[in-house]
Formats: C-alpha cells, sequence, structure tokens
C-alpha cells in the first residue's frame, strides 16, 4: 500500500513542475482579465425582469468560464495525447496513477481561465448583483413599504426602474449583494491559494527528481518539441518537393529551400506509422540501468541507438 502511494505521489509531482507553466497560467489569467473588462463594458446588460435576472446573471459567470475551461483542454498537448494513447493503445499501460497525473496537468491548467473568470465576475459584482436582486427580501430593508409583486420589483432594482419613493433603497441593495459577491470571490481566491501551495509543498515532497533535474527535464521536453516540430515541417516540405518533382519532372523552389534539401539528403524518405506511433502517445519519467529516458523519443533513440529491437518492441509499449 506505502507503495503503491509513494507511485502515485511520484506520478503526480512530476506532472505539477516547470516555471513556463505558472508563466503561460499568469498569460492566460491577463487575457481572462482583459476579457472580462470588455465584456462588462461592451456586453453586459441585466435584463431586469423576474426569474430572467437569475438565468443571465448565472450564465454571465458560468458560460464563459465553461467556453475557457473547454479551449484550455483543446489547448493543451496532454489531452490529445491522451486520446493517442487510448487510440494506439488502447489505454492497456495507462494506471490510475498515471491518469490521475495526467488528467491533473489537463485540468489544472484549463481551469486557470474559468476561475479567474468567475472570481473576477465575483469581485466586480454586476453579475452576481444582477442575479439575486429578487431574493432580496424587501422586509429586512428598514421602512421598505410593502408591495404584493416584491420580486418583481426588486427585479428591476439593477436598471433603477422603479418608482421614485423606492430608488433611495438601491444603495443598500447594492451594497448587500456586493458586499456577499465580494466576500464570496475572495473566499475562492483564498481556497485555490492554499489548495495551490499545498499541491506544490506535496510535489517537492514527493519528485523523485532533484529541482535540478526536474528543470532539466522540463527543459529538455521544451526543447525537443520545438525542434521536434520544426523539423518535422522541414522533413513534411522535402517530401512534399519530392513527390512534386516525381510528378512534374521539377520543382520550383526558393533558394532557403534549395539550400535546405541539398542538406537534407541523407533524411529518410518515408517513416513507417509504427516508428510515428512509438514516439506519440502518454509518458512519464523513466530510466534505464540508471540512464534517464526524458520522452518517448528519448527511450526510441536510446533503444535504437542500442540497435536492441526487442527492448524497442517490449519498451515503447511501455507508458513510463
Amino acid at each position: 500500500m506505502a507503495a503503491l502511494i509513494s507511485e502515485n505521489f511520484k506520478f503526480a509531482a512530476l506532472f505539477f513542475k516547470s516555471k513556463d507553466v505558472v508563466i503561460f497560467n499568469g498569460l492566460i489569467a491577463l487575457g481572462t482579465v482583459a476579457s472580462q473588462t470588455a465584456y462588462n463594458i461592451f456586453a453586459f446588460e441585466c435584463p431586469c425582469s423576474s426569474e430572467r435576472n437569475y438565468m443571465y446573471g448565472l450564465a454571465a459567470i458560468g458560460v464563459p468560464a465553461l467556453v475557457f475551461f473547454i479551449i484550455g483542454i483543446m489547448l493543451n498537448r496532454n489531452t490529445w495525447d491522451l486520446v493517442s494513447e487510448c487510440r494506439i493503445r488502447k489505454c492497456r499501460k495507462l494506471s490510475v496513477a498515471a491518469a490521475f497525473a495526467l488528467l491533473g496537468s489537463i485540468v489544472g491548467r484549463a481551469v486557470v481561465a474559468p476561475i479567474t473568470w468567475s472570481v473576477l465576475s465575483l469581485l466586480r459584482g454586476e453579475a452576481y448583483v444582477c442575479a439575486l436582486s429578487e431574493f432580496v427580501d424587501p422586509l429586512s430593508l428598514e421602512n421598505f413599504p410593502s408591495t404584493p409583486q416584491g420580486p418583481n420589483v426588486m427585479a428591476r432594482f439593477p436598471c433603477k426602474d422603479v418608482p421614485l419613493e423606492l430608488l433611495h433603497f438601491w444603495g443598500e441593495i447594492h451594497r448587500r449583494l456586493k458586499y456577499e459577491s465580494q466576500l464570496l470571490g475572495w473566499l475562492i481566491v483564498a481556497v485555490i491559494s492554499l489548495g495551490v501551495f499545498l499541491i506544490l509543498c506535496l510535489k517537492r515532497c514527493c519528485s523523485p527528481l532533484g529541482y535540478q533535474q526536474e528543470a532539466y527535464w522540463s527543459s529538455y521536453r521544451s526543447n525537443e518539441h520545438v525542434l521536434f516540430q520544426r523539423t518535422a515541417d522541414a522533413h513534411a516540405r522535402i517530401h512534399a518537393a519530392e513527390n512534386v518533382k516525381s510528378f512534374f519532372g521539377f520543382v520550383a523552389l526558393e533558394k532557403e529551400e534549395k539550400e535546405l534539401l541539398a542538406e537534407c539528403q541523407r533524411a529518410r524518405s518515408d517513416i513507417p506509422s509504427l516508428e510515428w506511433n512509438r514516439v506519440t502517445g502518454v509518458y512519464l519519467y523513466r530510466e534505464n540501468k540508471g540512464t534517464p529516458l526524458y520522452s518517448r523519443l528519448n527511450k526510441w533513440s536510446h533503444y535504437t541507438e542500442e540497435d536492441n529491437h526487442e527492448g524497442i518492441a517490449k519498451e515503447m509499449d511501455m507508458l513510463c
């Protein structure tokens, strides 16, 4: 049991890492702040109608948050690694611990924008005031005249579309609802901050890697991704040029493309799907006889250099 718990913590720790994540999340939050400000200035307009206020206020907070969350899921590369893992290897090697770590990584980044949007909405208070104005009890307001259409009257307060003798109650209603809204917003900030702090502490305590090696692993993965995409683009261009030349007998290349084609004469013309599949999918940190293997591509290269075909067939099917 202790070993299983340690394994779970190890997997979780390895995914909550990298200063790049902090910077990226900060940029997401800033973008969300700008979106929230623009929305409140140009788009938000309370309907001031009983029953509609509540739905509109919830939609103003919840729908953009949901959209941001879905976009965050879509833009996360780990999402598509997980999809590829399930498609290629049917998730045979995806343990509960690994699945938890991977989903935590995906959801952890995807919720940055939704939480930022929701907190900003609550701190500004407009949506909350609009949503809950109709639920304010008129009897809780001193000297408020009795009216049989209480909810309908209260719902019109955000637009100040009420009889003149009731208008002076708007200040008290607005302060009360904005107090509740901002209190809820700050409580969410406190809970999220505490949660992030505990996760970071857990990560530092349970990571199997030292701080420097973990930073190196993060740097390696980032550089490998950039170089792989750049090289894949160049290889696709060369492959396309060869096929175009085969069809037309010549190919119209720019000077830079001609130089690239001359430098890459030894490039592999065709890469089998099996090789693509071996370097695609979920991967967690692994060592082979003390040698760190930082990615699927690193593992593929390691066993290819050793000319260990049996090792490739066996190890490349492993999640880590």
